[in-house]
């Protein structure tokens, strides 16, 4: 799923949202059972739906998602494989600081969950979300991360071609020393 879906589905639900109920999807890691040949418990990650009722601090329903759950609550599940997904292949937010944590749960509201996905947001978006310092900053840090490890790799290019010379030299006085002592044997 991607952003563009994402918001379409959002657009599309808003009059059916349940009122006073929030639903979020997550990962668990769950006991197969069984055990490894070390006897080190095996597990499996399962979805699982977490299920909120307004003013109700007492009773929280947190169960496997199954299809019924999924159908009821396509937003909050359409969220969470965003999140999957970019997470898979970028930086989830909540590992910089330049966010509070307020802006975080609304980035992540919006279907923002990663520091890749903040900086590639459009101009129409930043400026609906009031996000433009946050996506400047965020490209700034990108742009930053990939000049280190630009420079990591031209740094280690680098130190191989300065072996190749140590060795290219050494091998130089090798043979400076093998034609002087093949000389010294002529002479003689």
């Amino acid at each position: 799923m991607d952003f563009d879906t994402y918001q379409r589905l959002i657009d599309q639900n808003k009059n059916h949202l349940d009122d006073g109920v929030a639903a979020r999807f997550y990962d668990r890691a769950v006991k197969t059972g069984e055990l490894d040949c070390n006897g080190i418990p095996k597990f499996n990650i399962v979805c699982y739906c977490e299920i909120r009722i307004k003013d109700n601090t007492t009773e929280i329903f947190d169960q496997p998602a199954t299809p019924d759950k999924i159908k009821r609550f396509p937003v909050e599940y359409a969220r969470y494989q965003l999140s999957k997904k970019q997470v898979k292949d970028g930086n989830p937010l909540e590992n910089f600081a330049f966010l509070s944590l307020s802006e975080i749960e609304s980035c992540k509201y919006h279907g923002i969950f990663t520091l890749e996905a903040l900086a590639e947001l459009s101009d129409e978006r930043v400026h609906s979300l009031n996000l433009s310092k946050e996506r400047q900053i965020a490209r700034n840090f990108l742009e930053q991360n990939r000049l280190v490890k630009q420079s990591e790799i031209v740094a280690e290019i680098t130190q191989k071609y300065e072996q190749q010379i140590a060795e290219l030299n050494l091998k130089i006085e090798q043979l400076k020393n093998y034609q002087s002592t093949s000389s010294r044997r002529k002479k003689k």
